[in-house]
């Protein structure tokens, strides 16, 4: 079918245009066009024939024809003519004199009344494949009617086979493309999972080596201050100073540490002695045997300035015990 001229046709024309052809199979553009402008460009599709691929019977009534009474009253009307119709194709009927059988007789270009063309699906289009002009009688009419559709008949069997494979084929592009988008989606689940992963494991690695880092730096500050607490320690009494306490710490490893402190130190002296040392634990308190109890060696709200040794009733020598609170 060659293509129309375009001579200052809209698009929404061209498509009608195209349309109207395809659905009644007239060869002429000139004709098509000629017969949509005197319509305002108004189509009547053929789209049950077309879409449900059977036979459309047209009838077109001239109401002033002497055969058109007798034609629908003894033949259409007829029984059997009746049962063919309702059970082998689709019918539609208008009179000439209206604004739609007008416009399909245009179209049709009938010579006589009473008319009727036979439709069908041929090739891809639309198609006129027989033409009874004329009053005829109910058997005529059943034996023509009956002849065109058996010659036509391979036509829209074949037609049914191709709109069917056509489906077929759409329906199994219409399935892959659905398993590729499921494929797809799947392997962008999968790949989202694996960022995820990967990203958990990143931060898990990251979190692990800030905590190692925050260790290192916390082992490292210790160190120094226990440097710090070792280097403003003072002097260690001597033997014969008799203001001088000796003192025995268990610590909790069982090992045992001495040294000599000053009677008017402060009990923070002991507690900053014990700190430096290097198997002393990060946090510990210091207990007292006779009486048992624990030295405040550290302020606190019912002693923010810690007692001096004498104070806290230490005599010149005593046993004193580390507890381990690091846990606690």
């Amino acid at each position: 079918m060659a293509a129309p001229e375009d001579r200052d046709l809209t698009q929404e024309q061209t498509e009608k245009l195209l349309q109207f052809q395809d659905l009644t199979g007239i060869e002429s553009m000139d004709q098509c066009r000629h017969t949509l402008e005197q319509h305002n460009w108004n189509i009547e599709a053929l789209n049950d024939a077309k879409r449900e691929l059977r036979f459309l019977l047209v009838y077109l009534h001239g109401d002033d024809h002497q055969d058109s009474d007798e034609f629908c009253r003894n033949t259409l009307c007829a029984p059997e003519v009746i049962s063919l119709i309702n059970t082998r194709m689709l019918f539609w009927a208008c009179s000439t004199n209206k604004p739609e059988g007008y416009r399909v007789s245009q179209a049709l270009r009938e010579n006589t009344y009473p008319f009727l063309a036979m439709i069908m699906l041929k090739d891809r289009r639309m198609t006129v494949v027989g033409r009874l002009e004329g009053l005829i009688q109910p058997d005529d009419l059943i034996n023509q009617l009956t002849f065109i559709m058996d010659a036509n008949q391979t036509y829209l069997v074949s037609e049914r086979l191709e709109r069917e494979e056509r489906n077929q084929t759409q329906v199994l592009r219409q399935q892959q493309d659905e398993a590729y988008l499921a494929s797809l989606r799947a392997d962008q689940e999968k790949e989202r999972k694996k960022r995820e992963e990967r990203e958990r494991k990143r931060r898990k690695e990251e979190e692990v080596q800030q905590q190692k880092l925050a260790e290192e730096r916390r082992r490292r500050n210790l160190q120094e201050e226990k440097e710090r607490k070792l280097e403003c320690l003072p002097p260690e009494p001597s033997p014969d100073d008799p203001e001088s306490v000796k003192i025995i710490f268990k610590l909790p490893n069982d090992s045992r540490v001495e040294r000599r402190f000053h009677f008017s130190q402060s009990l923070t002296v002991i507690h900053d002695f014990l700190f430096s040392l290097k198997e002393s634990p990060e946090k510990f308190q210091i207990e007292a045997n006779f009486p048992r109890r624990v030295l405040p060696c550290v302020p606190s709200e019912e002693w923010p300035n810690p007692p001096t040794l004498q104070e806290a009733g230490l005599s010149h020598t005593e046993v004193l015990f580390v507890q381990d609170l690091t846990d606690e």
